[in-house]
């Protein structure tokens, strides 16, 4: 169960947010300030990735993101109208708002990731499982072992070429001991 994100974690996000990056659209920072300003709609807001599956959501973007510059969303109907969506979130004060923002590197912002909470309205399908997770970790070990055999080939075709016969049964050996190491795939 994740840690709820507090209203002032919230607000100096938000802060940090506007002090650092240059919006596409000029109503999401009125939006954005105006939520800085109710600590009572800053209970509610939620800031995930993939808002656009929520039932209401806001997507922003910076001007350094290639994202569209504003979305609003409300059960399944979408609107760039910022005017909209700002008369909704004062109408509508007690029902969670989940935004998501695009900037650069905001998979590896540190201050948006603290933010971040995990959306509850992914689908299963769309999550990893642990077997998912099992077998690209498999495939991705796979892939090195198989790279790591053909590049020590390589090294003993141009030992061969060479006729170095030392560097060649170094290379056969160190090919031998990894291929005993690799487990059996099933």
């Amino acid at each position: 169960m994740q840690t709820p994100i507090s209203v002032n974690e919230k607000k100096n996000f938000i802060q940090w947010f506007l002090n650092h990056y240059q919006l596409k659209k000029r109503e999401s920072v009125w939006i954005l300030n105006y939520l800085i300003n109710h600590d009572d709609i800053l209970e509610h807001i939620h800031f995930v990735r993939e808002a656009k599956l929520c039932p209401r959501s806001i997507i922003i973007s910076s001007d350094c993101s290639k994202e569209v510059p504003f979305r609003f969303y409300k059960n399944h109907i979408v609107t760039t109208d910022a005017e909209k969506s700002f008369h909704d979130i004062r109408l509508n004060r007690d029902e969670d708002l989940f935004i998501e923002l695009h900037f650069k590197n905001d998979h590896q912002n540190a201050m948006y990731v603290a933010v971040l909470e995990e959306n509850p309205f992914i689908p299963p399908e769309h999550s990893i499982t642990k077997q998912d997770e099992e077998t690209a970790n498999n495939l991705l070990h796979y892939i090195l072992y198989e790279h790591q055999i053909k590049r020590i080939k390589e090294k003993i075709d141009r030992a061969l070429d060479e006729r170095n016969n030392s560097e060649f049964a170094r290379l056969s050996e160190k090919l031998r001991e990894i291929k005993a190491s690799q487990p059996k795939t099933k």
